[in-house]
């Protein structure tokens, strides 16, 4: 009897028996099913970040929050994503990319259900740091894992389902927690505000049940046969595999000394073999995360500096713009190369910005169309964030190699969102976005010089 295709992969019609790789294997259920499940982790952690501020609105008095508590209650879950992605990578590529990814929405769950019992900031400040710890690890986890199970040739709009989904949980929560503030009565609506982070990330856990381990990470650790039989279960018994360990820029990395540097450490990425890719990583990241979390915290206060009268409703068309952005950048990036891409959209984001940093007394509908169109530069490349790192690191160093520029990335939102408000003060709002404006073209020249291009790349080439 003629086997039947498989219901979420469409088998090559000349031959039954004829085979694809697992790279080229076409889009169907399964990814669908796991890009939900990664973008998930995501959703939550734009969630989590996007909902503490209108919530540290509403607990100011109850919670008697100076300026300082503010200031850490607000970077608190920022320092818990860098802890968590920094450290976390290395693990992953020790023990796999799926208890992570399987175990971390349920504590997610639990911590940000623990915030409703809040009764003092310390308190308050130590389950945002957790709350940040594990986030910073399901980036790690997450990215890998969807990047290492996805086609190359939709990998790019596969994984900008991720960027997508940070926008829309940033912008739900500030819509969710309005609600709250407007219908909830008794004492301490922040409380349910911070606490209803738990809905989405049980649904996420939910979302996640039968997503396997990565056959990559599976094969690079001489576990083939259990490889083949997951693939061969999920996908079809017509999808190869490689049958070696994806090659690494050199067989054993070493450090400087001439000492072989351990796989999966982070010393290992900056021995000779992975150090300009992890810089390029690092950098890239860092300088595109500086302006897009600066801007897009104090947009509102930004566009008033600069004139703007009905700032919050500037500051809604740029949020706005953000997630209409993350949606087209997810159209054209499996359309334009890696390294056009990066190098064009830090030039077109700084060209949008520099007229607001030089020049005065611009037309008040001007200011919000070069605002609003760099909200959608910015977003639109958001999405090789969620795509490029992955694919400059060999499958033994992904996560620990994307761990690294989170971090890095966190790095820059945390300095970024604290100078901004301080530069503005101090010299100036024309002076603090011309100092964006060397950020972002700093990125672009780094990209040019030393980005490598992976337009096209299956994951075991680099």
């Amino acid at each position: 009897m003629r086997k039947s295709t498989p219901p979420d992969v469409r088998a090559p019609r000349d031959t039954a028996s004829a085979t694809v790789e697992l790279e080229d294997v076409p889009f169907g259920r399964f990814h669908l099913h796991v890009a939900v499940a990664g973008s998930g982790g995501q959703f939550s952690d734009g969630y989590i970040l996007g909902i503490i501020g209108i919530a540290l609105t509403s607990a100011t008095d109850d919670l008697a929050l100076n300026a300082v508590w503010l200031g850490l209650l607000g970077a608190a879950s920022l320092a818990g994503l860098f802890f968590g992605s920094l450290f976390s990578g290395a693990l992953i590529d020790r023990i796999g990319r799926h208890p992570i990814f399987a175990f971390d929405m349920p504590l997610l769950a639990a911590l940000s259900l623990a915030q409703f019992w809040t009764a003092a900031a310390w308190q308050l400040l130590l389950l945002r740091l957790l709350l940040g710890l594990v986030l910073g690890a399901d980036y790690a986890a997450s990215k890998t894992l969807v990047s290492e199970l996805a086609p190359r040739k939709s990998r790019g709009r596969m994984m900008s389902v991720l960027a997508i989904a940070w926008a829309a949980g940033y912008t739900i929560a500030y819509l969710v927690g309005y609600l709250i503030a407007q219908t909830a009565s008794g004492d301490r609506p922040w409380t349910w505000m911070l606490a209803s982070s738990a809905v989405p990330a049980l649904l996420v856990a939910a979302a996640r049940l039968g997503v396997p381990e990565s056959p990559r990470w599976l094969i690079a650790k001489g576990r083939a046969q259990e490889a083949a039989a997951m693939i061969a279960a999920k996908i079809g018994p017509h999808v190869t595999l490689p049958t070696a360990p994806a090659p690494a820029p050199a067989p054993a990395p070493a450090t400087s000394s001439g000492a072989p540097a351990e796989s999966g450490s982070l010393r290992a990425l900056f021995a000779p073999a992975l150090r300009s890719r992890t810089v390029i990583a690092c950098v890239f990241y860092l300088c595109h995360i500086m302006p897009y979390f600066a801007l897009s915290t104090f947009s509102p206060r930004i566009l008033a500096s600069l004139g703007v009268h009905n700032a919050y409703f500037g500051g809604a068309v740029y949020n706005l713009l953000l997630l209409v952005g993350a949606v087209v950048g997810m159209s054209v990036i499996d359309r334009l190369t890696r390294r056009r891409f990066l190098v064009g959209s830090f030039a077109v984001a700084a060209v949008l910005l520099l007229p607001l940093g030089i020049l005065h007394d611009l037309p008040i509908t001007l200011v919000i169309v070069l605002f609003a169109a760099l909200a959608f530069a910015l977003s639109a490349a958001d999405t090789l964030a969620f795509v490029y790192p992955q694919e400059l690191f060999p499958t033994r160093m992904r996560a620990t190699g994307v761990g690294a520029a989170v971090a890095a990335s966190r790095i820059g939102a945390s300095i970024s969102t604290f100078l901004l408000p301080v530069v503005v003060e101090s010299f100036g709002i024309r002076t603090a976005m011309t100092g964006l404006v060397l950020v972002l073209a700093a990125g672009a020249l780094a990209c040019y010089r030393y980005a490598p291009e992976t337009s096209g790349l299956k994951l075991g080439s680099q």
